[in-house]
């Protein structure tokens, strides 16, 4: 009895990991299959009848159906490409594509974009910051947290590499 216990216990630790580890590959596979029915459903528009073309636009169906089930499932296992944990040290993704970091120091001037919505720490408390002044707000950028005049764009104070070590 005593070791059923041990094993039900190492298997709900094990499993979930296991799980989450399958979706990436799940939602690759189901992209697979999907742009394989999506092919053979042209093939079928090509040189196929109605029922033909019926049948396969229930399976291209069916196979969206699928890829949405498994990418849900890996967002709520924690999984896969462009998750990232909320939290101290959450993923930092850049307003721009192809931007690389450079680092800033008090009184350098960001476009908007770098002080959005989406780089705002909204508690700043949390973080052990004092809260900013009115039109002041703190952001994410790269690693550092920045002290921003949002009417302006004016860094007001730099806080390097704040959140590159865990916090």
């Amino acid at each position: 009895m005593r070791n059923m216990i041990i094993i039900g216990l190492l298997a709900a630790i094990v499993a979930p990991s296991a799980v989450a580890a399958q979706s990436v590959g799940e939602v690759r596979r189901s992209q697979r299959e999907l742009r394989q029915e999506q092919r053979e459903l042209q093939q079928a528009r090509r040189f196929g009848d109605r029922g033909d073309i019926r049948a396969e636009r229930r399976d291209v169906r069916d196979a969206r159906e699928e890829l949405r089930e498994d990418r849900r499932d890996m967002r709520r296992a924690g999984n896969g490409p462009g998750f990232y944990r909320q939290g101290y040290g959450q993923g930092y993704v850049a307003p721009y594509r192809g931007w690389n970091y450079r680092p800033v120091n008090v009184g350098f001037r960001l476009q908007p974009a770098f002080y959005g919505p989406r780089y705002v720490i909204a508690n700043p408390i949390q973080y052990r910051l004092p809260v900013g002044r009115r039109n002041q707000q703190w952001i994410r950028y790269g690693n550092d947290l920045l002290l921003v005049n949002v009417r302006n764009g004016r860094v007001l104070q730099v806080i390097p590499g704040r959140l590159g070590y865990g916090f």
